[in-house]
């Protein structure tokens, strides 16, 4: 472990969050990172390498953050690294077409063919926003449906009872959301297809669109039961809604196609997808039908728009990281979740502590309660206070974990014996810790 430095200061990372709390709200830039949920002073990171960070002290942890699913070579991957500097010496940004997005659209149709056309942006939030603005313009109606804890975003009408971070901070939605922009959302459970039969039969004639996680990674990893994307499928076909599949989390993740290469069967008529397509950097994507896609403006009546849209340094990672992202990397990360998912089971199990794992193909999250766990009412009833524990006496250990018990873990192809290892050893006195209060 890295020899920790504090530079003059007492403690560098607490005197940095105080500063940041002076002129960041909340001292950070995205919620979660303000380990509002587990308590303590975030990790300021300097630097990231492989599968580990270094925060500004000089400690080094084995990551399992990995920029929330970005990182799936590892940290700063020298090919992706070189893809971005190359395309830095060319100019940070144009406002102009470049050959590289037409170069990635191709690899994004390859991969998941339901994708027809593509249409880059900056975030999963304006993929999300903008597949629903479609879907409104395509059906002229204006309800959509979502379940609850998916998280889409943070625009106004997909925030009702989102997870992740919303669900960190315990709140039901947000503040500043009209009830006029949340009038037009219907919340169903998870895994409830009995439920949004019953929505469908009330008011079919007023949705426009379902939309949900291929497999939900924002409540902590909850899997669909099987069959239940399939018959989203069908249930919104027989009603001339369409169905949106949000795979920014899963989307060239779980596989080179995503949860749809891994859950097919059924064709949604627009995807969305962010994280891995940037390979760290600001890129998002919406994908589906091309007759959809068309209505996009220049071509058609619905308005999207980005300045930073199809960033050529954003392209660049995205395209380098895709190409090295074959057989043999899904492989490995697939063997090392399985690897840790055993780990930490054997750890709590060995500590009397209750803990449910949850997978969705090399995604999983770990439960503090017993299983099973399918949906949100499952996933908030757990003992938030022992995965505290339990996170912090892993990060005491050189281990970053995600600081919620909303999140899914995340492993990169740089995970190596060594890295494994650390994290191995750390488990048997993070899972004592956990077991008591």
């Amino acid at each position: 472990m890295a020899e920790v430095t504090h530079n003059g200061t007492e403690n560098v990372t607490d005197d940095l969050f105080a500063h940041a709390r002076e002129v960041i709200p909340g001292g950070v830039s995205s919620p979660v990172r303000g380990y509002g949920s587990v308590g303590g002073t975030p990790v300021f990171v300097a630097s990231a390498s492989g599968p580990y960070t270094t925060g500004v002290d000089g400690r080094e942890y084995v990551d399992l953050v990995c920029s929330w699913g970005p990182a799936l070579l590892g940290h700063a991957h020298p090919e992706v690294v070189e893809a971005v500097q190359d395309a830095a010496s060319r100019g940070l940004s144009f406002g102009a077409p470049t050959a590289a997005e037409v170069e990635l659209a191709d690899v994004v149709r390859s991969r998941v063919p339901v994708a027809e056309q593509v249409r880059f942006v900056s975030t999963g939030t304006e993929a999300t926003m903008t597949a629903i603005r479609l879907a409104r313009a395509a059906t002229g109606r204006d309800a959509i449906v979502k379940f609850a804890g998916c998280y889409h975003g943070h625009s106004d009408a997909l925030l009702a009872e989102a997870g992740s971070g919303v669900a960190t901070q315990g709140l039901p939605g947000s503040a500043g959301v009209t009830k006029a922009a949340a009038g037009d959302t219907i919340v169903v459970g998870y895994n409830d297809l009995d439920a949004l039969e019953r929505v469908f039969a009330e008011a079919g004639d007023r949705i426009a669109a379902v939309i949900t996680e291929a497999a939900p990674a924002n409540m902590g990893v909850v899997a669909p039961q099987p069959g239940f994307n399939a018959a989203l499928r069908d249930l919104t076909a027989r009603h001339g809604a369409l169905l949106i599949v949000d795979e920014v989390l899963t989307g060239f993740r779980v596989s080179p196609g995503g949860w749809l290469g891994l859950d097919g069967g059924y064709a949604p008529d627009l995807v969305t997808f962010g994280k891995v397509i940037g390979g760290g950097m600001p890129l998002a994507a919406l994908g589906g039908r091309a007759d959809l896609m068309q209505l996009l403006a220049p071509v058609g009546p619905v308005y999207q728009a980005g300045t930073l849209s199809g960033n050529p340094l954003a392209t660049a990672a995205g395209l380098a990281t895709l190409r090295l992202a074959d057989d043999a990397v899904y492989a490995t990360v697939d063997a090392r979740s399985l690897e840790l998912q055993a780990a930490v089971a054997d750890a709590l199990t060995a500590a009397s502590v209750p803990h449910h794992i949850s997978t969705a193909g090399n995604l999983f999250s770990v439960f503090f309660r017993e299983g099973p766990v399918a949906n949100y009412a499952d996933a908030k009833a757990q003992d938030q206070a022992a995965f505290a524990r339990f996170f912090h006496a892993m990060l005491d250990s050189g281990v970053a974990l995600p600081p919620s018990a909303f999140e899914a873990w995340f492993l990169s192809a740089a995970h190596d014996d060594v890295a494994m290892g650390r994290i191995v050893e750390a488990l048997p006195g993070a899972a004592r810790a956990a077991a008591h209060s």
